[in-house]
């Protein structure tokens, strides 16, 4: 049963991810309509897995992530740092995703955003796509480093 559950995460949390991709880069939302049912549905089913499988640890680590990594971002956030508010609502689910597989993948995935985005940025700024000042989405980073971090760490 928590296999399958895992497995509906997985699922879900890939719909979610392509949904706010195509969304982000398009016009730099991450729309309350997809992060929020998004979040509720992979945490119900997560958070499934683990009461399934006994593992409450899991559980309570992925809640400490999430709030973690929302907090993060509401710090960058509150300092102008360039993130938006629907950054640091999808930073629940990421933190809450990546937590709940460990605090490697957690600590791995919140990083390779940063650092993949960054790339990213210098590579669109070297072929003079971009200026220091243009708006780079940062959603499809988040959700890439979230699908990394389970698969490294």
């Amino acid at each position: 049963m928590d296999r399958m559950l895992v497995a509906l995460a997985y699922a879900s949390f890939a719909c979610v991810a392509l949904l706010l991709i195509r969304s982000d880069m398009a016009e730099h939302r991450l729309p309350n309509r997809v992060v929020l049912p998004g979040t509720a549905v992979i945490v119900f089913l997560l958070a499934g897995a683990s009461v399934a499988g006994g593992g409450f640890d899991a559980l309570a680590r992925a809640v400490l992530g999430a709030c973690v990594l929302c907090a993060f971002y509401l710090v960058l956030w509150g300092a102008g740092g360039g993130m938006g508010g629907g950054d640091v609502k999808l930073a629940v689910l990421v933190g809450f995703f990546l937590a709940w597989h460990g605090w490697g993948a957690f600590g791995f995935g919140a990083a390779a955003a940063f650092v993949l985005g960054g790339a990213a940025a210098l590579v669109l700024v070297a072929f003079r796509r971009a200026t220091r000042r243009t708006r780079i989405a940062f959603g499809p980073f988040m959700l890439l480093g979230a699908c990394l971090g389970p698969l490294v760490a």
